[in-house]
């Protein structure tokens, strides 16, 4: 059988080409070249710059598409399967990687020679449409999941990273307390052997308790103590520059300690520090844990919040919430050379919405804000109402900007200005559809060193609305 015969089969066999009248079909056949793969040869690589469109002749093929490190796969398909009409049509660059699984005869088929045919009627285009618009929604679904999984992953790193660290201070801070309170019984067997001179130690309280210090004021404190307890008798023995700091960190004055050491004798000067040091170390270990501990449960309230848990879909939402929750949310990206800034109308209103979806689309507006400034510059986030009762939420970045023809694009579905297997194109996508769903609008302002995204969401959703698909 002949290489047209061969080419002929394949066009009859895909439903792109098969309801062709004979003579379309033997013009491409004519026009396409066969090609043979080997296992683990591409024939299509993410990223390239498309030209040519595929017909599978025999084999069996992998869609994958790149996701981090990984490799996504997509769909297997075999003889008759069309492969790289998208990109090739639109003439941009290739979505995802086609490898051979095994060994596979595909016919390449110009772009040129799909013009041509093109040009001969409308059957040719109608079947191409219906092709496309297939495999955009069955990419579309696939890609939809795994934005979903790639979005869990990243708030499952930023909660290991952000719970991670007041838990190891609880974790540190509880075993200094532990060594502290054996201290503070030592010092306790101190005090009694030297009753009655020291008893009144017990229960003295520092006068600047809780009072903030920059860090020139604590050490000119410490000084100050340190030379006070040098002076009535402490030995260099037992450090007095780091029972000094101590000291200083619990609120402790010069004029505490000169009033907590008068009429002790240089011996009972030693236990009296070591009392009041271990009582400060103490109540200093037991407010770290407290306030570890009040993280954790910040970051887990407002994950619990983010999500909305146990709470019904559609509700009365205050924006403002869903935008602190977002920010904690993704403090561990943010707190390193970003600045946010905050500013949120009194009067706004709440809306009715699907909170979590919502809060989907927050995250992608700052996430995206962060990446465009490679993690260094200012995020301005303002809520303001709408003359109609609704909410604008503006978020802006002072990063390079967005092009003109970029910005264009910008909410097209697998749209993205990032490298193959960094973004999807689903992120803006999504949170436009979110929105609309809302009844809402959502705008971009751009110009170099500045872009706003505006999300303008009316008071209540609109009756026949339904949420994102699972």
């Amino acid at each position: 059988m002949g290489t047209t015969s061969l080419a002929l089969d394949a066009l009859r066999a895909s439903p792109l080409f098969a309801e062709l009248p004979e003579d379309h079909l033997r013009r491409l056949a004519a026009g396409s070249r066969p090609m043979t793969l080997q296992p683990g040869d591409y024939l299509i690589i993410e990223g390239q710059q498309a030209d040519d469109l595929y017909v599978v002749v025999s084999g069996e093929l992998e869609v994958t598409k790149r996701s981090g490190n990984a490799e996504i796969p997509l769909a297997r398909v075999g003889p008759g399967a069309i492969q790289g009409e998208l990109a090739a049509l639109e003439r941009g660059h290739r979505m995802a990687s086609v490898r051979a699984l095994t060994e596979t005869e595909v016919l390449r088929i110009p772009f040129e020679a799909v013009l041509d045919l093109l040009s001969a009627g409308p059957d040719a285009a109608l079947g191409i449409i219906r092709t496309v618009i297939s495999r955009l929604r069955g990419m579309e679904a696939t890609l939809r999941q795994r934005e979903k999984l790639a979005a869990l992953g990243t708030l499952s790193a930023g909660l290991a990273h952000e719970l991670n660290n007041p838990a190891a201070a609880i974790r540190r801070s509880a075993e200094a307390l532990a060594d502290a309170v054996a201290r503070r019984g030592q010092a306790a067997y101190g005090i009694v052997a030297n009753e009655p001179k020291l008893a009144r130690l017990i229960g003295a309280t520092p006068s600047d308790a809780g009072k903030q210090l920059d860090g020139l004021e604590r050490a000119d404190r410490a000084d100050e103590i340190a030379a006070i307890l040098r002076r009535v008798g402490l030995p260099e023995s037992a450090e007095p520059d780091n029972a000094a700091a101590v000291l200083v960190g619990a609120g402790w004055t010069a004029s505490d300690i000169e009033t907590a050491a008068a009429g002790l004798e240089p011996a009972e000067v030693e236990p009296a520090v070591a009392w009041l040091s271990s009582v400060a170390a103490g109540d200093e270990l037991l407010s770290e844990i407290r306030m570890a501990a009040g993280r954790i449960s910040e970051i887990v309230g407002a994950v619990k919040s983010y999500a909305f848990l146990d709470q019904a879909p559609v509700q009365r939402v205050d924006v403002r919430t869903g935008l602190d929750d977002t920010l904690i949310i993704l403090r561990h990206k943010l707190k390193s050379g970003i600045e946010v800034t905050r500013e949120y109308a009194p009067d706004l209103p709440e809306i009715e919405a699907w909170g979590s979806e919502l809060n989907q689309v927050w995250t992608n507006l700052i996430d995206n804000a962060s990446d465009a400034m490679d993690g260094k510059g200012e995020i301005s986030i303002r809520a303001e109402a709408t003359d109609e009762g609704g909410v604008a939420v503006s978020i802006c970045d002072n990063g390079p900007g967005i092009p003109q023809d970029v910005a264009n694009k910008i909410f097209e579905p697998f749209f993205t200005t990032k490298p193959p297997g960094i973004g999807s194109g689903l992120g803006l996508h999504i949170s436009h559809n979110v929105i609309v769903r809302h009844g809402g609008r959502i705008d971009l302002e751009t110009k170099p060193g500045r872009t706003c995204f505006i999300v303008t969401l009316p008071p209540t959703v609109p009756k026949a609305a339904a949420p994102a698909p699972a």
